[in-house]
């Protein structure tokens, strides 16, 4: 049933558009079943197809642990036209990747969020032109301010490039934000990796900003871009394409809460 995930996704994870596009072809497996609904079953709630347990690629349980993901995954695979089309599932996608990957192994998903803060994108500012300064400032700013003020985590911007030591006690204080459990690990590791800042993800698990927020701030330099030059329609697909991902991160911690 999930051969499919492996197929599209495990060969060119860094490729959304051409899994998308792959995923149009019609070779894809026609829908096997009649009804995706989400049962309680020790302590989780399993998506079941026809009554009958979902698995991950790896073979395990495709279980939520709440109702109103697991709902979410099921209404994912209920909306599934004649050809079950995983590259429109991307809450199924992300819970794979947390039963299969994180859960299995959360302290290297840690480790490589960490990483995006030694080095994060709201760090490294622009010189010129003025409106792209200001515009950099206006969004990744309060997020700055607040990364100092909720996670007392005090970073310094710099301009330019060039690498950046943060502060060891910034860096410990924002790390120890970093969740534990798998599913809000998972979502913010996802985040972090979408929008290339572990803070502007931990911002959307603190509740700071929303996923719409937080996806405009990752695209400030992009969009300013975009304004100058053009938008590039391949460009736009992918985007859309990541900004479903993150859509689906941030709907896994809200269900949490």
């Amino acid at each position: 049933m999930c051969d499919i995930f492996v197929e599209m996704f495990d060969d060119e994870p860094s490729d959304p558009v051409g899994a998308a596009r792959r995923a149009m072809r019609p070779n894809l497996p026609r829908r096997f079943y009649a009804s995706a609904s989400a049962e309680e079953t020790g302590g989780l709630f399993a998506v079941l197809l026809d009554g009958r347990p979902a698995k991950t690629p790896a073979r395990r349980a495709l279980a939520a642990p709440n109702r109103a993901l697991g709902a979410a995954i099921a209404a994912e695979w209920a909306r599934q036209g004649e050809r079950v089309d995983p590259a429109g599932m991307p809450l199924t996608r992300l819970a794979n990747s947390i039963i299969d990957g994180v859960a299995r192994g959360p302290d290297p998903v840690v480790v490589e969020v960490s990483k995006y803060l030694e080095s994060d994108l709201l760090f490294y500012r622009a010189a010129t032109p003025e409106g792209l300064v200001a515009r950099q400032a206006e969004h990744w700013d309060p997020v700055i301010d607040w990364a100092a003020e909720a996670l007392g985590a005090r970073f310094k911007p710099a301009v330019g490039v060039a690498f950046v030591v943060q502060p060891e006690d910034a860096l410990a204080h924002a790390r120890a934000a970093i969740p534990a459990d798998p599913w809000r690990l998972g979502a913010v590791h996802s985040m972090t990796t979408l929008s290339g800042s572990a803070l502007l993800a931990l911002a959307v698990l603190r509740r700071r900003l929303d996923v719409e927020q937080a996806w405009l701030a990752a695209h400030v330099d992009e969009d300013w871009n975009a304004d100058q030059w053009g938008r590039d329609q391949l460009a736009l697909e992918r985007r859309a394409f990541r900004f479903a991902e993150m859509q689906a991160a941030a709907r896994v911690i809200e269900t949490m809460e």
